[in-house]
């Protein structure tokens, strides 16, 4: 096997533009495996989430999937030829966006037989952080949720997660994405360019939600709006602090939180005994990545973006 593999790398730590390069395959640490990368997910931060410290040129992305080439020697719950489910996020050594990848034995799911590499690749970003969603609003049978851009890749899980625990759930999203958040387990659905949309979804839940959930920058500002005296807002992309708290209504950003695999591997499960859908927008080749990073970046994507490396 070479040591020179194709990459999509940032340059340099002064400009966030990603190009594809000939780059040396990294090298694996003892509790890491060397993975051959059959897809990987592509997400809004890809271009600009990484390490403060690294060299480069900088292998971005992560998350993946592939099949395991090389083991280090404290690897001891995978073996070489295993297709897995990986993250490298914040990686020294680098990312997914590649032909090879790094991972950590204990950043490892195995993929499940009926599962595809592309819809293994779309679940390890979006179900972290729609699980983390879930325990953060810790919402009961009964209760009401209102999630402001829930079309996208988090969204689309969380609206199933929520609904499986009987949460009422209302969501927003454009015109174009009503009946497919229906489909998912929405009860309600506004189209966040109808300016009576507030007036609606106070109207579904009887004067304002119990708790809200704005996925997509921005949207706390009006999100706070439909939740009830005393509730609470939730902002997932960081806007909480432009948020002015007013009828004693809590407002905190998520708080990203440390998962042990377990969760992730239930959630994994569940996706492949079809509890619960991934839904793949676009899958686009290894050239046509960037496309891929710039879609994702409009955010307007239903569902997940994946590339497929050739």
């Amino acid at each position: 096997m070479s040591n020179k593999m194709k990459a999509f790398v940032r340059t340099s730590a002064k400009t966030q533009e990603v190009e594809l390069q000939e780059v040396q395959i990294p090298k694996m640490q003892s509790d890491e495996v060397l993975i051959k990368v059959k897809a990987f997910g592509v997400g809004i931060h890809d271009r600009y989430f990484i390490p403060s410290d690294v060299h480069f040129p900088y292998v971005i992305g992560s998350e993946g999937a592939g099949t395991i080439k090389e083991q280090g020697s404290g690897v001891k719950d995978f073996n070489i030829g295993d297709k897995v489910i990986f993250t490298t996020v914040l990686q020294k050594e680098g990312g997914s966006w590649a032909e090879y990848a790094v991972a950590k034995q204990s950043a490892l799911i195995k993929l499940p037989d009926n599962l595809t590499a592309e819809e293994g690749a779309s679940i390890p970003v979006a179900g972290k952080t729609a699980l983390e969603c879930m325990r953060e609003i810790n919402l009961n049978n009964g209760d009401s949720l209102f999630i402001a851009g829930a079309s996208g890749a988090i969204g689309t899980l969380l609206i199933q997660l929520a609904k499986a625990k009987g949460i009422r759930i209302s969501a927003s999203a454009s015109l174009k994405n009503q009946d497919y958040m229906k489909s998912l387990g929405a009860e309600q659905t506004v189209d966040y360019n109808d300016p009576d949309w507030i007036m609606k979804v106070k109207e579904w839940s009887n004067g304002g939600v119990d708790k809200a959930l704005a996925i997509q920058p921005g949207t706390g500002i009006e999100s706070i709006q439909v939740v009830k005296d005393n509730g609470e807002l939730v902002t997932v992309s960081g806007d909480n602090t432009s948020v002015s708290p007013q009828r004693n209504i809590e407002v905190r950003q998520m708080g990203h939180q440390l998962f042990t695999n377990r969760e992730m591997i239930e959630l994994v499960n569940e996706i492949s005994n079809e509890k619960v859908k991934v839904v793949i927008e676009k899958e686009y080749s290894f050239k046509d990545a960037l496309n891929a990073l710039k879609k994702t970046e409009t955010r307007r994507a239903r569902g997940k973006l994946v590339v497929k490396v050739d």
